[in-house]
C-alpha cells in the first residue's frame, strides 16, 4: 500500500512538471514586444514566434524611410541593396539653407575650381545677404510617414518625343524639369505641370509664379545673380528674366554636388550632369522616383525632345561628363527599386 502511495506521488509530481515545462515553452515562442515605431506616442503590442524573430528584427534596414508607396526597395536583391545603401547618406542636405550655410574646406575648395572666377567673392557675405531676400530654410525636413511622395524627374532626351507619358508624368507630386525643358506643344509625351525647376544662370527661363526656382550654383557669381535678380537686377548673366517669387528660390548645396562626384559617379567625368544632379536631389526628398527622358532614344541618337540634331551624340565626348558611366549608375538604382525609367521611344 504504502509502495503504491509512494508511486501515485511521484506520478503526479511529474505530471505537474511536464504541464509548467508547455506552458513555459508556450509562453516563450509568443514574446510580446513593444513596438517603438507607433504614431503619436501609442506603442503597438506585436507577438513575435521565437527568439529568432527578435533578433531578426533588430537589424532594420538601411535606408531611413518606410514604405507606404507601390513599388517598395525591400523588393531589390540583397547585393543591390548593399550597393546602394554603402553609397547614401541621409545626412547631406540637397538645400543650401541658412544652417548648413559654411561649406567644408575640401568642398568650399573642389566648388570653386569648377568654374574659376577672375574677381573673388566672399561667399559666406553673398550668402548672407541672398537669405536676406529667399527663405534660406530646408522645405523637405517634415514629412508625413502615411503619404508616399512621388516624384517624376523627367529629363531632355529625344526618346520622350511620341512616348505618351504626359499624363503619367503630371499625375506625380513632384516634377522636376531641368535647363530649357520646354512643355507647350509636348504636353501629351512631357506632361504640362512642373513643381522644381534646375537651372543655373546661363540655362535661366521665365517660369510661372507656383514653380520652384532651383539655383544650381557653379559659383559665387551666381548667387549674385539670384541676389540681384530678386533686387537690383545689377548683374547679368543671361537674358532679361522675370524674378521668380522669393518664396519659390531654392538654393542647390555645393555640399551635396560634390557627395554625389564622390559617393555615387565616382569622379567619372568632372562632375555629375545636371540630370544626375536632379535624379539624387528627388532620392533625398520623394519616397517614390520615376524617372523619364534620360539616355538615348530608340535608334541610339542623343537629343533634345524639342530639336533634331543631326550632330547626334557629339556632346557625350565633351569630357565634362560620362554618359556611359551614369547610364550605369540610373541601371544600378532601378535594379535596387530606387527608381523605375521610361525607357520611352
Amino acid at each position: 500500500m504504502k509502495c503504491s502511495l509512494r508511486v501515485c506521488f511521484l506520478s503526479t509530481a511529474f505530471l505537474l512538471i511536464f504541464v509548467m515545462s508547455v506552458l513555459f515553452t508556450y509562453s516563450h515562442h509568443s514574446i510580446a514586444y513593444l513596438d517603438p515605431g507607433g504614431l503619436g506616442g501609442i506603442h503597438r503590442v506585436k507577438l513575435v514566434p521565437g527568439y529568432a524573430g527578435v533578433r531578426r528584427l533588430s537589424h532594420g534596414v538601411p535606408y531611413p524611410r518606410g514604405c507606404v508607396c507601390r513599388r517598395c526597395p525591400e523588393d531589390a536583391a540583397a547585393a543591390a541593396t548593399a550597393w546602394f545603401d554603402s553609397r547614401y547618406d541621409g545626412a547631406v542636405s540637397p538645400v543650401w539653407t541658412k544652417e548648413n550655410m559654411e561649406l567644408p574646406p575640401d568642398v568650399q575648395r573642389w566648388w570653386m575650381m569648377l568654374q574659376p572666377q577672375f574677381k573673388s567673392h566672399n561667399t559666406q557675405e553673398v550668402l548672407s545677404k541672398l537669405f536676406q531676400i529667399v527663405p534660406g530654410e530646408n522645405p523637405y525636413r517634415w514629412r508625413d510617414p502615411r503619404r508616399c511622395r512621388r516624384c517624376a524627374v523627367v529629363g531632355n532626351s529625344g526618346n520622350l518625343r511620341g512616348s505618351g507619358y504626359g499624363h503619367e508624368i503630371d499625375g506625380h507630386d513632384f516634377i522636376m524639369r531641368m535647363n530649357q525643358a520646354p512643355t507647350v506643344g509636348f504636353e501629351g509625351d512631357v506632361g504640362s505641370r512642373t513643381t522644381h525647376h534646375f537651372m543655373y544662370p546661363e540655362s535661366a527661363k521665365n517660369l510661372p509664379a507656383n514653380v520652384s526656382f532651383v539655383l544650381v550654383p557653379f559659383k559665387t557669381l551666381d548667387l549674385l545673380w539670384i541676389a540681384s535678380a530678386l533686387s537690383t537686377g545689377e548683374v547679368q548673366l543671361s537674358a532679361s528674366l522675370c524674378p521668380p517669387p522669393r518664396l519659390q528660390v531654392q538654393i542647390y548645396n555645393p555640399a551635396f554636388f560634390k557627395y554625389i562626384h564622390d559617393r555615387w559617379t565616382e569622379h567619372h567625368g568632372r562632375y555629375p550632369s545636371t540630370g544626375m544632379l536632379v535624379l539624387f536631389f528627388a532620392l533625398h526628398v520623394c519616397d517614390e522616383v520615376n524617372v523619364f527622358g534620360f539616355g538615348a532614344d530608340s535608334r541610339g541618337n542623343w537629343h533634345h525632345y524639342w530639336e533634331n540634331n543631326r550632330y547626334a551624340g557629339e556632346f557625350r565626348k565633351t569630357g565634362v561628363h560620362d554618359a556611359d558611366f551614369e547610364a550605369h549608375i540610373i541601371d544600378m538604382l532601378a535594379k535596387t527599386s530606387r527608381i523605375e525609367v521610361y525607357r520611352g521611344n
